[in-house]
Protein backbone atom coordinates (compact mmCIF):
# COMPACT_ATOMS: atom_id res chain seq x y z
CA UNK A 1 0.00 0.00 0.00
CA UNK A 2 2.07 3.33 -1.21
CA UNK A 3 0.81 6.54 0.68
CA UNK A 4 1.01 9.79 -1.60
CA UNK A 5 1.89 13.34 0.65
CA UNK A 6 1.39 16.62 -0.63
CA UNK A 7 3.76 19.66 0.11
CA UNK A 8 1.88 20.83 3.05
CA UNK A 9 2.22 17.62 4.92
CA UNK A 10 5.72 17.05 4.45
CA UNK A 11 6.56 21.00 4.91
CA UNK A 12 9.66 21.40 6.92
CA UNK A 13 10.37 17.90 6.84
CA UNK A 14 14.03 15.86 5.57
CA UNK A 15 13.48 13.41 2.72
CA UNK A 16 14.29 10.56 5.19
CA UNK A 17 11.69 11.96 7.76
CA UNK A 18 9.08 11.88 4.96
CA UNK A 19 10.42 8.50 4.03
CA UNK A 20 9.80 7.84 7.73
CA UNK A 21 6.22 8.73 7.60
CA UNK A 22 4.99 7.34 4.60
CA UNK A 23 6.28 4.13 6.22
CA UNK A 24 4.49 4.47 9.44
CA UNK A 25 1.24 5.66 7.69
CA UNK A 26 1.21 2.62 5.36
CA UNK A 27 1.95 0.42 8.56
CA UNK A 28 -1.07 1.95 10.33
CA UNK A 29 -3.27 1.68 6.67
CA UNK A 30 -2.04 -1.85 6.90
CA UNK A 31 -2.87 -2.95 10.02
CA UNK A 32 -6.18 -0.97 9.59
CA UNK A 33 -6.71 -3.43 6.42
CA UNK A 34 -6.18 -6.59 8.40
CA UNK A 35 -8.52 -5.62 11.30
CA UNK A 36 -11.37 -5.09 8.41
CA UNK A 37 -10.45 -8.35 6.92
CA UNK A 38 -9.62 -10.60 9.70
CA UNK A 39 -12.18 -8.83 12.55
CA UNK A 40 -15.55 -8.09 10.72
CA UNK A 41 -17.58 -9.51 13.64
CA UNK A 42 -16.41 -6.21 15.46
CA UNK A 43 -17.92 -4.04 12.35
CA UNK A 44 -21.06 -5.50 11.90
CA UNK A 45 -24.32 -3.94 13.22
CA UNK A 46 -22.10 -0.71 14.15
CA UNK A 47 -23.58 2.14 15.92
CA UNK A 48 -23.04 4.59 12.92
CA UNK A 49 -23.38 4.60 9.35
CA UNK A 50 -25.28 3.81 6.66
CA UNK A 51 -25.59 0.41 7.60
CA UNK A 52 -26.24 0.85 11.67
CA UNK A 53 -27.71 -1.23 13.27
CA UNK A 54 -30.98 0.78 14.28
CA UNK A 55 -31.90 0.38 10.28
CA UNK A 56 -32.33 -3.16 10.62
CA UNK A 57 -34.99 -3.39 13.12
CA UNK A 58 -36.38 -7.22 12.12
CA UNK A 59 -32.63 -8.62 12.89
CA UNK A 60 -32.31 -7.02 15.96
CA UNK A 61 -35.83 -7.99 17.30
CA UNK A 62 -35.12 -11.42 16.26
CA UNK A 63 -31.42 -11.52 18.01
CA UNK A 64 -33.29 -10.56 20.57
CA UNK A 65 -36.20 -13.15 20.88
CA UNK A 66 -33.56 -15.34 22.15
CA UNK A 67 -33.95 -14.69 25.78
CA UNK A 68 -37.41 -15.53 25.89
CA UNK A 69 -37.74 -18.16 22.90
CA UNK A 70 -36.28 -21.39 22.51
CA UNK A 71 -37.42 -21.67 18.90
CA UNK A 72 -36.83 -19.22 16.08
CA UNK A 73 -37.95 -18.87 12.62
CA UNK A 74 -36.28 -16.23 10.48
CA UNK A 75 -39.09 -16.80 7.32
CA UNK A 76 -37.69 -14.35 5.31
CA UNK A 77 -36.88 -13.26 1.46
CA UNK A 78 -33.91 -14.02 -0.42
CA UNK A 79 -31.04 -11.26 0.04
CA UNK A 80 -32.12 -9.50 3.21
CA UNK A 81 -29.35 -11.06 5.73
CA UNK A 82 -30.65 -14.08 7.22
CA UNK A 83 -27.59 -15.89 6.94
CA UNK A 84 -25.21 -13.41 8.05
CA UNK A 85 -27.18 -12.65 11.57
CA UNK A 86 -27.35 -15.89 12.38
CA UNK A 87 -23.57 -16.15 11.99
CA UNK A 88 -23.46 -13.02 14.01
CA UNK A 89 -25.43 -14.41 16.84
CA UNK A 90 -23.36 -17.56 15.99
CA UNK A 91 -20.52 -16.06 17.03
CA UNK A 92 -21.56 -14.01 20.22
CA UNK A 93 -21.93 -17.78 21.44
CA UNK A 94 -19.24 -18.92 20.30
CA UNK A 95 -17.04 -16.41 21.54
CA UNK A 96 -18.84 -15.32 24.42
CA UNK A 97 -17.97 -11.58 22.87
CA UNK A 98 -21.53 -10.41 23.25
CA UNK A 99 -21.38 -6.75 22.46
CA UNK A 100 -22.79 -3.86 25.46
CA UNK A 101 -26.40 -3.53 23.28
CA UNK A 102 -26.59 -7.25 23.21
CA UNK A 103 -30.22 -8.11 24.94
CA UNK A 104 -30.36 -11.65 23.35
CA UNK A 105 -29.90 -15.35 25.28
CA UNK A 106 -26.30 -15.63 26.61
CA UNK A 107 -24.17 -18.71 27.47
CA UNK A 108 -22.23 -17.59 30.26
CA UNK A 109 -19.79 -20.99 29.39
CA UNK A 110 -18.22 -22.41 25.78
CA UNK A 111 -20.88 -23.49 23.84
CA UNK A 112 -21.24 -26.92 21.31
CA UNK A 113 -22.76 -25.93 17.83
CA UNK A 114 -24.01 -26.97 15.05
CA UNK A 115 -24.95 -25.38 11.78
CA UNK A 116 -26.50 -26.93 9.30
CA UNK A 117 -27.17 -26.28 5.47
CA UNK A 118 -28.93 -28.01 2.82
CA UNK A 119 -25.81 -30.21 0.62
CA UNK A 120 -22.31 -30.34 1.62
CA UNK A 121 -21.40 -28.28 -1.36
CA UNK A 122 -24.26 -25.88 -0.22
CA UNK A 123 -23.27 -25.50 3.48
CA UNK A 124 -19.30 -25.47 2.55
CA UNK A 125 -20.28 -22.59 -0.30
CA UNK A 126 -22.86 -20.87 2.42
CA UNK A 127 -22.57 -21.31 6.21
CA UNK A 128 -18.83 -21.73 6.39
CA UNK A 129 -18.08 -19.28 3.68
CA UNK A 130 -20.01 -16.70 6.04
CA UNK A 131 -18.52 -18.11 9.17
CA UNK A 132 -14.49 -19.02 8.42
CA UNK A 133 -14.00 -17.02 4.35
CA UNK A 134 -13.64 -18.03 0.84
CA UNK A 135 -13.19 -21.74 0.91
CA UNK A 136 -10.89 -21.36 -2.39
CA UNK A 137 -8.81 -19.29 -0.89
CA UNK A 138 -7.95 -21.41 2.20
CA UNK A 139 -6.16 -21.72 4.66
CA UNK A 140 -4.95 -17.74 3.59
CA UNK A 141 -8.98 -16.76 3.89
CA UNK A 142 -9.30 -18.53 7.59
CA UNK A 143 -10.31 -15.61 9.71
CA UNK A 144 -11.58 -13.52 6.92
CA UNK A 145 -15.73 -14.99 8.03
CA UNK A 146 -17.27 -13.33 11.05
CA UNK A 147 -15.32 -15.56 13.25
CA UNK A 148 -11.88 -13.49 14.24
CA UNK A 149 -8.87 -14.87 13.45
CA UNK A 150 -7.64 -14.13 16.84
CA UNK A 151 -10.44 -16.38 18.31
CA UNK A 152 -9.88 -19.83 16.07
CA UNK A 153 -7.99 -22.23 17.61
CA UNK A 154 -5.57 -24.91 15.65
CA UNK A 155 -6.32 -26.04 12.52
CA UNK A 156 -10.21 -26.90 11.47
CA UNK A 157 -10.89 -30.27 10.91
CA UNK A 158 -11.69 -30.64 7.64
CA UNK A 159 -14.62 -33.01 5.90
CA UNK A 160 -13.84 -36.03 3.68
CA UNK A 161 -14.56 -36.17 0.16
CA UNK A 162 -15.74 -32.19 -0.10
CA UNK A 163 -13.09 -29.92 -1.99
CA UNK A 164 -12.08 -27.32 1.05
CA UNK A 165 -14.78 -28.16 3.21
CA UNK A 166 -14.16 -27.63 6.99
CA UNK A 167 -16.45 -29.77 9.51
CA UNK A 168 -15.31 -28.60 12.95
CA UNK A 169 -13.80 -25.45 13.96
CA UNK A 170 -12.74 -24.73 17.53
CA UNK A 171 -12.83 -21.42 18.67
CA UNK A 172 -11.71 -20.33 22.08
CA UNK A 173 -14.27 -18.32 24.69
CA UNK A 174 -14.39 -15.91 27.13
CA UNK A 175 -16.23 -15.14 30.59
CA UNK A 176 -17.74 -11.89 31.16
CA UNK A 177 -14.42 -10.39 32.69
CA UNK A 178 -13.07 -10.88 29.31
CA UNK A 179 -10.97 -14.30 30.70
CA UNK A 180 -10.56 -17.52 28.76
CA UNK A 181 -12.50 -20.08 30.07
CA UNK A 182 -12.65 -22.93 27.41
CA UNK A 183 -13.27 -24.09 23.82
CA UNK A 184 -16.42 -23.82 22.19
CA UNK A 185 -17.30 -26.22 18.97
CA UNK A 186 -18.83 -25.07 15.97
CA UNK A 187 -19.94 -28.19 13.40
CA UNK A 188 -20.64 -28.09 10.09
CA UNK A 189 -23.82 -30.46 9.06
CA UNK A 190 -26.05 -30.80 5.48
CA UNK A 191 -29.66 -32.78 5.57
CA UNK A 192 -28.35 -35.37 2.96
CA UNK A 193 -25.98 -36.75 5.87
CA UNK A 194 -29.83 -37.98 6.72
CA UNK A 195 -31.62 -38.49 10.25
CA UNK A 196 -29.09 -40.74 11.95
CA UNK A 197 -26.07 -38.51 11.73
CA UNK A 198 -28.48 -35.94 14.09
CA UNK A 199 -29.50 -38.57 16.71
CA UNK A 200 -27.62 -38.57 20.32
CA UNK A 201 -25.79 -36.08 21.22
CA UNK A 202 -26.70 -32.86 23.08
CA UNK A 203 -26.29 -29.37 21.71
CA UNK A 204 -26.70 -25.77 22.87
CA UNK A 205 -27.38 -24.02 19.79
CA UNK A 206 -28.58 -25.56 16.52
CA UNK A 207 -29.13 -22.96 13.21
CA UNK A 208 -30.75 -24.28 10.11
CA UNK A 209 -30.25 -22.58 7.24
CA UNK A 210 -32.79 -23.49 4.89
CA UNK A 211 -35.77 -25.68 5.63
CA UNK A 212 -35.52 -29.28 6.91
CA UNK A 213 -36.90 -32.05 6.56
CA UNK A 214 -39.92 -32.88 9.07
CA UNK A 215 -37.57 -36.01 10.46
CA UNK A 216 -34.11 -34.13 11.09
CA UNK A 217 -36.08 -31.04 12.54
CA UNK A 218 -37.88 -33.24 14.85
CA UNK A 219 -34.08 -34.93 15.77
CA UNK A 220 -32.94 -31.23 16.79
CA UNK A 221 -35.16 -29.75 18.83
CA UNK A 222 -34.89 -33.51 20.64
CA UNK A 223 -30.96 -32.39 20.92
CA UNK A 224 -31.55 -29.05 22.54
CA UNK A 225 -34.36 -30.25 24.88
CA UNK A 226 -32.14 -31.56 27.60
CA UNK A 227 -29.59 -28.95 27.41
CA UNK A 228 -32.30 -26.07 27.38
CA UNK A 229 -30.78 -24.84 23.98
CA UNK A 230 -31.74 -22.74 20.80
CA UNK A 231 -33.17 -24.27 17.96
CA UNK A 232 -32.99 -21.23 15.00
CA UNK A 233 -34.25 -21.88 11.36
CA UNK A 234 -33.39 -19.17 8.62
CA UNK A 235 -34.86 -19.53 5.15
CA UNK A 236 -37.19 -17.94 2.78
CA UNK A 237 -40.06 -21.20 2.22
CA UNK A 238 -39.82 -21.95 -1.46
CA UNK A 239 -41.77 -25.24 -0.54
CA UNK A 240 -44.47 -23.88 -0.20
CA UNK A 241 -46.77 -24.95 3.25
CA UNK A 242 -44.88 -28.14 4.46
CA UNK A 243 -45.35 -29.75 7.61
CA UNK A 244 -42.47 -27.53 9.03
CA UNK A 245 -43.76 -24.67 8.04
CA UNK A 246 -47.18 -25.27 9.60
CA UNK A 247 -45.76 -26.23 12.58
CA UNK A 248 -44.62 -22.11 12.75
CA UNK A 249 -47.70 -21.12 11.40
CA UNK A 250 -50.98 -22.86 12.33
CA UNK A 251 -53.36 -22.91 9.69
CA UNK A 252 -50.96 -21.24 7.17
CA UNK A 253 -52.07 -18.08 8.59
CA UNK A 254 -49.69 -15.21 7.87
CA UNK A 255 -48.36 -12.94 10.79
CA UNK A 256 -47.77 -9.18 10.46
CA UNK A 257 -44.71 -9.09 12.26
CA UNK A 258 -44.07 -12.16 14.37
CA UNK A 259 -45.98 -14.54 16.55
CA UNK A 260 -46.15 -16.90 19.62
CA UNK A 261 -47.31 -20.74 19.64
CA UNK A 262 -47.53 -21.82 22.45
CA UNK A 263 -45.04 -19.72 24.21
CA UNK A 264 -41.71 -21.26 22.90
CA UNK A 265 -41.90 -20.20 19.21
CA UNK A 266 -41.06 -16.97 17.85
CA UNK A 267 -41.74 -16.35 14.09
CA UNK A 268 -40.52 -13.56 11.99
CA UNK A 269 -41.29 -12.07 8.85
CA UNK A 270 -39.29 -9.53 6.97
CA UNK A 271 -39.57 -8.43 2.80
CA UNK A 272 -36.90 -6.72 1.21
CA UNK A 273 -37.60 -3.36 2.63
CA UNK A 274 -36.76 -4.30 5.87
CA UNK A 275 -33.08 -4.78 4.80
CA UNK A 276 -31.48 -0.81 3.95
CA UNK A 277 -28.40 -2.84 1.92
CA UNK A 278 -30.71 -3.46 -1.07
CA UNK A 279 -31.48 -0.34 -2.95
CA UNK A 280 -34.76 0.52 -4.90
CA UNK A 281 -32.48 -0.27 -8.15
CA UNK A 282 -31.24 -3.72 -6.49
CA UNK A 283 -34.92 -4.28 -5.31
CA UNK A 284 -36.37 -3.57 -9.43
CA UNK A 285 -33.73 -5.43 -10.61
CA UNK A 286 -34.14 -8.61 -8.48
CA UNK A 287 -38.03 -8.51 -8.83
CA UNK A 288 -38.01 -8.36 -12.68
CA UNK A 289 -35.75 -11.40 -12.25
CA UNK A 290 -37.91 -13.45 -9.99
CA UNK A 291 -40.53 -15.65 -11.49
CA UNK A 292 -44.23 -14.53 -10.69
CA UNK A 293 -45.21 -17.71 -8.83
CA UNK A 294 -42.16 -17.02 -6.63
CA UNK A 295 -41.97 -13.25 -5.94
CA UNK A 296 -44.41 -13.51 -2.89
CA UNK A 297 -41.50 -15.90 -1.00
CA UNK A 298 -38.45 -14.17 -2.77
CA UNK A 299 -39.49 -10.76 -1.61
CA UNK A 300 -41.73 -10.94 1.74
CA UNK A 301 -40.98 -14.64 2.93
CA UNK A 302 -44.40 -15.83 2.10
CA UNK A 303 -44.80 -19.51 1.96
CA UNK A 304 -44.78 -20.16 -2.11
CA UNK A 305 -47.46 -21.48 -4.29
CA UNK A 306 -45.83 -25.02 -4.41
CA UNK A 307 -46.51 -27.87 -6.60
CA UNK A 308 -49.34 -29.25 -4.66
CA UNK A 309 -51.13 -25.98 -4.14
CA UNK A 310 -54.73 -26.35 -6.29
CA UNK A 311 -54.97 -22.68 -6.93
CA UNK A 312 -51.79 -21.73 -7.64
CA UNK A 313 -52.19 -17.89 -7.91
CA UNK A 314 -50.62 -15.51 -6.42
CA UNK A 315 -53.40 -13.95 -3.31
CA UNK A 316 -52.24 -10.04 -5.09
CA UNK A 317 -54.18 -11.33 -8.09
CA UNK A 318 -57.73 -12.30 -5.94
CA UNK A 319 -57.98 -9.96 -3.56
CA UNK A 320 -59.89 -6.94 -3.69
CA UNK A 321 -60.99 -4.45 -0.80
CA UNK A 322 -64.36 -4.18 0.13
CA UNK A 323 -67.43 -1.98 -1.21
CA UNK A 324 -70.96 -2.10 -1.47
CA UNK A 325 -72.00 -4.95 -4.21
CA UNK A 326 -74.48 -2.99 -6.57
CA UNK A 327 -77.89 -3.79 -6.26
CA UNK A 328 -78.43 -4.96 -9.76
CA UNK A 329 -75.48 -7.88 -9.36
CA UNK A 330 -77.08 -11.18 -9.13
CA UNK A 331 -76.34 -12.93 -5.78
CA UNK A 332 -76.10 -16.56 -4.44
CA UNK A 333 -74.21 -18.45 -1.43
CA UNK A 334 -72.65 -21.75 -0.81
CA UNK A 335 -72.46 -23.66 2.08
CA UNK A 336 -70.74 -27.01 3.55
CA UNK A 337 -72.15 -28.90 6.68
CA UNK A 338 -70.41 -30.38 9.46
CA UNK A 339 -70.93 -30.28 12.91
CA UNK A 340 -66.53 -29.47 14.02
CA UNK A 341 -67.17 -26.68 11.14
CA UNK A 342 -69.94 -25.19 8.98
CA UNK A 343 -68.76 -22.89 6.12
CA UNK A 344 -70.83 -20.54 3.87
CA UNK A 345 -69.46 -17.62 1.01
CA UNK A 346 -71.69 -15.26 -0.80
CA UNK A 347 -70.59 -14.15 -4.30
CA UNK A 348 -71.72 -11.27 -6.47
CA UNK A 349 -71.34 -11.57 -10.10
CA UNK A 350 -70.94 -8.58 -11.95
CA UNK A 351 -72.96 -8.74 -15.06
CA UNK A 352 -70.89 -6.76 -17.29
CA UNK A 353 -67.73 -8.50 -16.93
CA UNK A 354 -68.65 -11.90 -15.64
CA UNK A 355 -66.31 -11.43 -12.57
CA UNK A 356 -67.67 -13.18 -9.49
CA UNK A 357 -66.95 -11.24 -6.15
CA UNK A 358 -66.86 -13.69 -2.51
CA UNK A 359 -67.66 -10.97 -0.30
CA UNK A 360 -68.80 -12.48 2.76
CA UNK A 361 -68.25 -15.47 4.82
CA UNK A 362 -69.81 -17.51 7.91
CA UNK A 363 -67.53 -19.92 9.54
CA UNK A 364 -68.51 -21.36 12.72
CA UNK A 365 -68.12 -24.93 14.62
CA UNK A 366 -70.50 -26.85 17.01
CA UNK A 367 -73.41 -25.21 16.63
CA UNK A 368 -76.97 -26.66 15.73
CA UNK A 369 -78.66 -25.86 12.06
CA UNK A 370 -81.08 -22.87 13.43
CA UNK A 371 -77.88 -20.95 14.99
CA UNK A 372 -76.00 -21.26 10.68
CA UNK A 373 -79.71 -20.84 9.29
CA UNK A 374 -79.94 -16.96 11.50
CA UNK A 375 -76.93 -16.29 10.49
CA UNK A 376 -76.86 -16.88 7.02
CA UNK A 377 -80.83 -15.60 6.64
CA UNK A 378 -79.40 -12.28 8.60
CA UNK A 379 -77.46 -11.28 5.45
CA UNK A 380 -80.74 -11.74 3.19
CA UNK A 381 -83.42 -14.37 2.65
CA UNK A 382 -83.80 -13.63 -0.59
CA UNK A 383 -80.46 -14.81 -1.54
CA UNK A 384 -80.24 -18.55 -2.99
CA UNK A 385 -78.07 -21.54 -1.74
CA UNK A 386 -76.37 -24.37 -2.88
CA UNK A 387 -75.71 -26.73 -0.48
CA UNK A 388 -73.55 -30.14 -0.19
CA UNK A 389 -75.02 -32.65 -1.62
CA UNK A 390 -73.79 -34.83 0.87
CA UNK A 391 -76.02 -33.42 3.23
CA UNK A 392 -78.80 -35.08 1.77
CA UNK A 393 -77.65 -38.29 3.16
CA UNK A 394 -75.96 -36.87 6.43
CA UNK A 395 -77.41 -36.19 9.49
CA UNK A 396 -77.14 -33.73 13.05
CA UNK A 397 -80.23 -33.93 14.75
CA UNK A 398 -82.23 -36.86 15.66
CA UNK A 399 -81.96 -38.27 12.13
CA UNK A 400 -82.81 -35.40 9.92
CA UNK A 401 -81.55 -34.90 6.45
CA UNK A 402 -80.25 -31.09 6.51
CA UNK A 403 -81.30 -29.72 3.39
CA UNK A 404 -84.82 -29.97 4.88
CA UNK A 405 -83.59 -29.21 7.86
CA UNK A 406 -82.27 -25.62 6.76
CA UNK A 407 -85.43 -25.04 4.30
CA UNK A 408 -88.02 -25.90 7.18
CA UNK A 409 -85.81 -22.82 8.76
CA UNK A 410 -86.60 -20.66 6.23
CA UNK A 411 -83.76 -20.74 3.36
CA UNK A 412 -83.73 -21.22 -0.23
CA UNK A 413 -81.60 -23.47 -0.80
CA UNK A 414 -80.76 -26.50 -3.32
CA UNK A 415 -77.87 -29.26 -3.51
CA UNK A 416 -75.04 -28.18 -5.69
CA UNK A 417 -73.30 -29.82 -8.28
CA UNK A 418 -70.24 -31.73 -6.59
CA UNK A 419 -68.43 -32.91 -9.55
CA UNK A 420 -64.73 -32.43 -7.54
CA UNK A 421 -62.00 -32.07 -10.70
CA UNK A 422 -64.47 -30.49 -12.93
CA UNK A 423 -65.41 -27.70 -10.07
CA UNK A 424 -61.34 -27.42 -9.23
CA UNK A 425 -61.27 -26.78 -12.74
CA UNK A 426 -63.71 -24.05 -13.13
CA UNK A 427 -62.61 -22.46 -10.34
CA UNK A 428 -58.65 -22.04 -11.36
CA UNK A 429 -59.92 -21.22 -14.62
CA UNK A 430 -61.79 -18.12 -13.22
CA UNK A 431 -58.81 -17.28 -11.14
CA UNK A 432 -56.70 -17.51 -13.90
CA UNK A 433 -58.25 -15.43 -16.30
CA UNK A 434 -59.28 -12.43 -13.22
CA UNK A 435 -62.98 -13.45 -12.94
CA UNK A 436 -62.48 -14.12 -9.55
CA UNK A 437 -61.34 -11.87 -6.77
CA UNK A 438 -62.12 -11.68 -3.02
CA UNK A 439 -63.00 -9.14 -0.49
CA UNK A 440 -59.39 -8.74 1.50
CA UNK A 441 -61.54 -9.17 4.66
CA UNK A 442 -62.20 -12.68 4.63
CA UNK A 443 -59.65 -13.96 6.82
CA UNK A 444 -60.91 -17.66 7.21
CA UNK A 445 -61.05 -18.00 3.26
CA UNK A 446 -57.74 -16.81 2.79
CA UNK A 447 -56.24 -19.27 5.53
CA UNK A 448 -58.14 -22.12 3.69
CA UNK A 449 -56.70 -21.09 0.19
CA UNK A 450 -52.94 -20.77 1.41
CA UNK A 451 -52.74 -24.63 2.67
CA UNK A 452 -55.63 -26.22 0.13
CA UNK A 453 -53.40 -29.08 -1.75
CA UNK A 454 -53.28 -32.09 -3.25
CA UNK A 455 -51.19 -34.63 -1.38
CA UNK A 456 -47.88 -36.75 -2.58
CA UNK A 457 -50.59 -39.47 -4.22
CA UNK A 458 -52.59 -36.29 -5.94
CA UNK A 459 -55.67 -36.42 -4.12
CA UNK A 460 -56.83 -33.76 -2.60
CA UNK A 461 -56.13 -32.65 0.80
CA UNK A 462 -59.49 -32.98 3.06
CA UNK A 463 -58.31 -30.40 6.11
CA UNK A 464 -59.07 -26.87 6.52
CA UNK A 465 -61.75 -27.06 3.54
CA UNK A 466 -64.70 -25.48 4.78
CA UNK A 467 -65.22 -22.92 2.66
CA UNK A 468 -62.46 -24.47 -0.45
CA UNK A 469 -65.64 -26.87 -1.11
CA UNK A 470 -68.40 -23.79 -1.35
CA UNK A 471 -66.25 -22.18 -3.12
CA UNK A 472 -66.34 -25.28 -6.06
CA UNK A 473 -70.14 -25.09 -5.21
CA UNK A 474 -70.66 -20.97 -5.79
CA UNK A 475 -68.60 -21.07 -9.40
CA UNK A 476 -70.54 -25.05 -10.26
CA UNK A 477 -73.97 -24.20 -9.28
CA UNK A 478 -74.44 -20.92 -7.43
CA UNK A 479 -73.25 -18.51 -10.61
CA UNK A 480 -76.60 -20.20 -12.33
CA UNK A 481 -79.13 -19.85 -9.54
CA UNK A 482 -77.74 -15.88 -8.49
CA UNK A 483 -80.82 -13.92 -8.24
CA UNK A 484 -80.73 -9.65 -8.05
CA UNK A 485 -81.96 -7.83 -4.69
CA UNK A 486 -85.83 -8.19 -4.87
CA UNK A 487 -87.39 -4.52 -4.29
CA UNK A 488 -87.76 -3.04 -1.07
CA UNK A 489 -91.37 -3.74 -0.57
CA UNK A 490 -90.86 -7.74 -1.12
CA UNK A 491 -89.79 -10.27 1.00
CA UNK A 492 -88.16 -11.97 -0.69
CA UNK A 493 -87.45 -12.75 -4.71
CA UNK A 494 -89.41 -16.63 -4.25
CA UNK A 495 -92.86 -14.32 -2.84
CA UNK A 496 -92.06 -12.26 -5.68
CA UNK A 497 -92.31 -14.78 -7.83
CA UNK A 498 -95.25 -16.39 -6.28
CA UNK A 499 -97.25 -13.06 -6.19
CA UNK A 500 -96.68 -12.89 -10.42
CA UNK A 501 -98.19 -16.42 -10.61
CA UNK A 502 -101.46 -15.60 -8.36
CA UNK A 503 -101.60 -12.38 -10.83
CA UNK A 504 -101.61 -14.33 -13.73
CA UNK A 505 -103.86 -17.27 -12.18
CA UNK A 506 -107.05 -14.23 -11.55
CA UNK A 507 -106.13 -12.37 -15.11
CA UNK A 508 -106.90 -16.47 -16.64
CA UNK A 509 -109.78 -16.41 -14.93
CA UNK A 510 -111.24 -12.95 -15.25
CA UNK A 511 -110.63 -13.78 -19.30
CA UNK A 512 -112.00 -16.74 -19.21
Amino acid sequence: MTVRLSDKDTAGMSPAQVRELKRELEALLSEKENRAKYRQFFYTFPERGPFRRELYRKHMKFMMAGADYRQRLALWGNRIGKTRMAAYENTCHLTGKYPPWWEGHRFYRPVDIWMVGNTSISTRDILQKEMCGDPALLPSSLGTGMIPLEFIKNNPTKKQGVPNALETIVVKHFDENGDYDGDSVVTFKSYEQGRKSFEGTKKDLIGLDEEPPMDIHTECLLRTMTTGGLLVLTFTPLQGLTDVVLMYLPGGKIPSGQTELKGSVYVSMATWDDAPHLTKKMQDDLWASIPPFQRDARKKGIPQLGSGAIYPVSDELLEVDPFEIPPHWKRAYALDVGWNKTGALWGALDPESDILYVYSEHYLGEAQPAIHAAAINARGKWIPGVIDPAARGRSQVDGEQLIQTYRDLGMNIIPADNAVEAGLYAVWSRMSTGRLRVFKSLSHFWDEKRIYRRNEKGAVVKEFDHLMDPLRYLVMTGVNVACQKPPSDMISEAGRRLKLVGMTRRTSAMSA
